[in-house]
């Protein structure tokens, strides 16, 4: 289903540790056939099949005039306007969740923290199609793969919506800069920056890399979410000495201190948080779902130890200094401290001398996983 492209990242006058130093997180960068040669991964008629399927997160997008309707897919392809007609778009997320080719692409943005990647997102656009003038709260890659597309990007002053929009589109976008990227041309964008892309001519094809940049409120809704589940029964709440009275609706003041001071007595340390976004940060997207193996742990672990063995391309592992996290679990105590697997997070696979080297433990935990669907057997993406 995949035509993989085998260009790789060109930095031209920068280098990772230039960009990471100078650009990252405060301007825009344009690269100029970022990826020479670029093909894409899928073509128009492959993307629009996996806009029909229901493990599929996707969007088409239709504008006439200052009118926009959004709907939600799956989609079949009669669902889906002509080709021909103007101003509409496909959004399809999380492709990297489903195609091998789009997840080796990802895998050139590894100099940036696996915990901030999000996803790889293909849009598809017939002339004129565009999302409108919007700003994302994320770092974004937007490479070209196919046709032309037209940006128009600049900082946002006023982030007024428009209102009674189906998506959120600025009430006053005034862009600075106004540039045409070709395929394998690539635009970064740090988070808040606006922009609205329009294609060009028609067919054209852009991928969004983007890298989540959760807000300290979703962090703290998660952590508190933690804490409340950790709580196990606790002192059961008494009155002060009680005196007839006229307001039986007051909320006590005691109760309020007794809340407080249950409060005031979560103490979490750093191994807490680190807990917390280990396993936030590594759990499957709700669409995702794995192919477990029938094949006998014997089997398993001969596979793995002839031929190494991989993360599945929906698979998420981080790691601490105290222990490692896999798919929202964190693996159990005798595998805390396992450098095996550490390496396996950091190349997301093993050869098969480093499997042959591992313990009894880490083996068993290797085949388990390859069962649950988490591991492929096999160092290298099918």
């Amino acid at each position: 289903m995949t035509t993989a492209s085998a260009a790789t990242l060109q930095w031209g006058a920068f280098t990772e540790a230039r960009f990471l130093r100078e650009v990252w997180q405060r301007k825009p960068l344009l690269l100029r056939q970022a990826f020479p040669g670029f093909k894409p991964l899928l073509s128009r008629a492959q993307l629009f099949v996996l806009a029909g399927d229901d493990d599929v997160e996707s969007r088409l997008l239709q504008r006439q005039g200052r009118r926009w309707q959004l709907d939600h897919g799956p989609f079949t392809r009669r669902q889906l306007p002509p080709v021909a007609q103007a101003n509409w778009t496909l959004l399809v997320q999380g492709v990297n969740l489903h195609v091998d080719a789009a997840s080796q692409l990802l895998r050139q943005f590894r100099f940036i923290p696996d915990a901030r990647l999000d996803d790889l997102m293909i849009s598809w656009a017939s002339d004129g199609g565009g999302v409108g003038p919007h700003q994302d709260a994320y770092d974004v890659f937007l490479l070209q793969a196919a046709g032309r597309r037209r940006w128009r990007i600049g900082p946002v002053t006023d982030p007024t919506l428009q209102p009674g929009k189906p998506v959120k589109l600025l009430a006053h976008f005034t862009p600075e800069e106004d540039v045409i990227l070709e395929a394998g041309d690539m635009l970064y964008l740090p988070p808040g920056w606006g922009h609205d892309g329009i294609a060009v001519g028609g067919d054209c094809m852009t991928y969004s890399i983007g890298f989540r940049a959760p807000p300290q409120g979703e962090l703290l809704k998660e952590a508190l979410w933690q804490l409340a589940e950790a709580q196990q029964g606790g002192a059961i709440y008494t009155d002060p000495a009680l005196r007839p009275g006229a307001a039986p609706a007051l909320l006590p003041a005691a109760m309020v201190r007794f809340a407080a001071q249950a409060f005031a007595r979560l103490k979490p340390d750093a191994a807490f948080f680190e807990n917390v976004l280990g396993a936030y940060l590594t759990n499957p997207k709700p669409q995702v779902w794995f192919d477990g193996s029938d094949a006998t742990t014997a089997a398993l672990k001969r596979a793995c130890r002839q031929n190494g063995c991989r993360l599945d391309r929906r698979s998420k592992m981080l790691y601490t200094a105290r222990t490692v996290y896999f798919n929202g679990e964190e693996v159990p105590a005798p595998l805390a401290t396992s450098a095996l697997l550490r390496t396996l997070a950091d190349a997301q696979g093993l050869e098969a001398a480093q499997v042959r080297s591992a313990t009894a433990t880490e083996l068993a935990a290797l085949a388990d996983w390859c069962a649950q669907g988490w591991l492929q057997p096999g160092a290298q993406d099918g």
